[in-house]
């Protein structure tokens, strides 16, 4: 209930936003604002999961081509009374990972070529579980459309931007026009950060609950440590053609590397804190801790 509330929230920050920017161009631009907004509020809703897809380049990856890989989702699955979710393959050489979907039987786990490349069989599985864990709290959905959401509104605000610096919307008399201009600037530089803010509402919490989840979910909190641990550096050192829309999707900041005022709208909790989380879970862990 409390995630279809987040949805229709999101969904409703979209059509004001939109509508805000159109108002901003003038009278003649809020009505056609108005109905895109609607018509976007739909595809956010049905499609969202295949734009975010469609963004990363990610293509199914056939049971024939990884057998263990498909394998090792069906058994976490299970364990979390869930459908098997379809595999996805994203062609990115940082590791990483993100679950998608509008339900659980329409989930999706997406998992990059350099996180198959870098993880060990525990490692994976905890990452997997984690990703699962997404689906079983179903947050996913409402990630998703914040993604979504976010993308477009950035999108269309740069599109405003450069719209009114070559004279967009000066259509009616002087001081109507720079007031048009100035209304669409404005609008503009607001927008990404009010999506930024739909992100960070709720992305931090989610990957704490989706941690806990995938470590109870395979008994092995120390294997989702150790794949963070490695995912963390891996973000640093190698970098993601990620758009910052969908940052807060994957299980590590893609954009962590990038440092600078991005490091200010970190969408995920540090990556020192969730490991610490995740050891106190484990008896050896916890024992470790107090004797350091």
């Amino acid at each position: 209930m409390w995630n279809q509330l987040k949805t229709a929230l999101l969904l409703g920050t979209l059509t004001v936003l939109l509508i805000a920017l159109g108002g901003a161009l003038g009278q003649g631009y809020l009505y056609g604002f108005t109905a895109f907004a609607l018509l976007l509020n739909f595809v956010m809703y049905f499609f969202s999961d295949k734009l975010v897809l469609a963004m990363h380049r990610a293509q199914p990856l056939s049971e024939r081509d990884a057998p263990w890989l498909h394998a090792m989702v069906a058994e976490i699955a299970q364990s979390a009374g869930l459908p098997k979710p379809r595999v996805y393959l994203v062609p990115q050489a940082q590791p990483n990972a993100f679950a998608t979907g509008r339900s659980p039987k329409h989930a999706i786990v997406a998992v990059t070529s350099g996180l198959l490349e870098l993880l060990d069989g525990r490692e994976l599985r905890g990452v997997l579980a984690h990703e699962i864990g997404h689906i079983k709290n179903r947050d996913m959905f409402v990630a998703t459309v914040a993604a979504g959401i976010a993308g477009a509104i950035t999108y269309l605000a740069h599109a405003l931007q450069w719209g009114a610096m070559f004279g967009g919307g000066a259509h009616d008399d002087d001081d109507g026009g720079r007031g048009n201009v100035f209304g669409a600037l404005a609008m503009a530089f607001i927008a990404p950060f009010a999506a930024m803010l739909i992100q960070l509402a709720i992305s931090r919490s989610r990957e704490h609950g989706a941690d806990a989840t995938g470590a109870a979910l395979t008994g092995d909190p120390e294997g989702l440590a150790r794949a963070l641990e490695k995912l963390h550096v891996g973000a640093e050192r190698i970098p993601a053609n990620v758009e910052p829309a969908t940052a807060s999707l994957f299980i590590v900041n893609p954009l962590s590397g990038q440092g600078g005022l991005m490091s200010w709208f970190s969408t995920h909790p540090p990556p020192e804190e969730r490991i610490r989380r995740l050891r106190q879970m484990s008896p050896h862990g916890h024992r470790r801790l107090q004797q350091a």
